[in-house]
């Protein structure tokens, strides 16, 4: 009997996985739609232009859960059939963080961004949604109309750079498609980045939980090669001709290494599987950055090359937020205290019920202190999101909080877990 419940059980999974299939099969052809965008405004106010589509090869993501399940990001995507959602997600980029330094109070500008999203087969809406900062819901913003056979959608190819493939576990559909990106190094350094590559593999599998779902990755490499070696340092007079013209001093933090133009960089992508891109910068220099649905981007060299690249892909990846307090940033005012920030792995309490409240031990105070007591322990520390006070974090250490953590803590353990079964299960 009980092999009998297994087998009807099995077979009920194989029914609805078809059955979910043949869905994603009645509205999408198995490419990719690149939506290509400008952000513009300013601390005030946003709006979204559309700048045009782009067709690329192959959807490497989910065929069977294709409405966000997560809530996250500053902006949301949503693609609509008549009047039937038939995908969603959600994103952030590097606009929203710009709008909240001191310059957008006085200045305007655009900045460029890209979503990609399955290729429908029947004539869609692509309607974009901004978080409220007073209340935390989304509104509608922006709402373009997409005809698939429209002959104005750009199907050339991009570039010819070399995919290489670092680690397959098996078919894209079911399996996290990580694309490294070359950025800042020569044809005469491709060699360098390969090995690059596989030692950021290497260590993304050591630590948990990511060595435990080795076999949920798919592991690609472009071979974008750059005129000349090394990102731009603008502070210090250094500027060099890149692929994916990246720098340092974004929003005048020298630490910040960002690619400004994702646009640039998601047509690096445009011809390799892809659901989470991460760029390698040749430079020992320390410094990235890493935005959620976006890409993370960080150093190759530096002794902490490997720890800030599991923390920024932390960020792109798995959507967690900054745990730390106490570093210079550029932002003001961040998080609203009066609403629930919509990362996983900090809190201002008003909503902790659904955050990590289910793996603190009966007993931990909450607020937790931060003494020996509690030093191992899952519990709510105050300090995170770049605010002293008012926002609280899972544990006094973590690899969101320090380089010199020991690892993640629980919460983001439990976060990313969540968004490895969102792609393979």
């Amino acid at each position: 009997m009980k092999r009998i419940a297994i087998f009807a059980t099995l077979f009920l999974s194989f029914i609805t996985l078809n059955a979910q299939e043949i869905e994603f099969n009645k509205h999408f052809t198995g490419e990719r739609l690149r939506v290509d965008l400008v952000f513009a405004g300013d601390a005030k106010s946003q709006e979204i232009f559309l700048e045009g589509y782009v067709a690329e090869p192959q959807w490497s993501g989910s065929k069977t859960r294709m409405e966000d399940p997560f809530g996250y990001g500053e902006f949301r995507v949503e693609m609509w059939e008549g009047d039937k959602l038939i995908y969603s997600s959600g994103f952030n980029n590097l606009f929203q963080e710009w709008r909240t330094t001191s310059e957008a109070k006085n200045n305007r500008m655009a900045f460029t961004g890209s979503c990609r999203v399955p290729y429908p087969k029947n004539i869609v809406d692509i309607k974009f949604f901004e978080r409220v900062k007073g209340s935390g819901e989304f509104s509608q913003i922006a709402q373009f109309p997409v005809d698939p056979k429209d002959k104005l959608i750009r199907r050339g190819l991009e570039h010819n750079f070399k995919t290489d493939t670092i680690k397959w576990s098996g078919d894209p559909a079911v399996k996290v498609d990580l694309l490294f990106i070359a950025e800042g190094y020569t044809a005469e350094e491709m060699g360098k980045f390969r090995d690059d590559a596989r030692r950021f593999a290497t260590y993304l599998f050591s630590a948990e939980p990511y060595k435990s779902r080795e076999a949920d990755f798919n592991i690609w490499a472009v071979e974008s090669v750059s005129a000349e070696s090394g990102p731009d340092i603008p502070h210090m007079g250094i500027w060099r001709n890149t692929i994916a013209s990246s720098n340092f001093y974004t929003f005048r933090t020298d630490r910040y290494l960002t690619a400004p133009d994702h646009k640039r960089v998601s047509a690096l992508a445009s011809a390799s599987h892809c659901d989470a891109m991460y760029v390698i910068v040749n430079t020992d220099k320390y410094g990235g950055g890493g935005i959620y649905n976006y890409y993370g981007l960080s150093m190759s060299d530096h002794k902490y090359a490997s720890e800030v690249f599991v923390h920024e892909f932390g960020h792109s990846f798995a959507g967690l937020g900054d745990e730390y307090y106490t570093s210079d940033v550029a932002y003001e005012g961040f998080y609203n205290l009066n609403v629930e920030p919509w990362e996983p792995n900090i809190t201002t309490l008003v909503e902790f019920e659904k955050k990590w409240k289910n793996l603190i031990k009966p007993g931990t105070p909450v607020p937790t202190p931060a003494d020996s007591e509690y030093s191992k322990s899952t519990g709510v520390f105050e300090g995170g999101g770049y605010m002293a006070k008012g926002i609280y974090r899972p544990a006094v250490d973590c690899r969101m909080k320090s380089n010199e953590a020991a690892g993640f803590c629980e919460a983001c353990k439990a976060a990313i877990n969540a968004k490895i079964d969102y792609y393979t299960r």
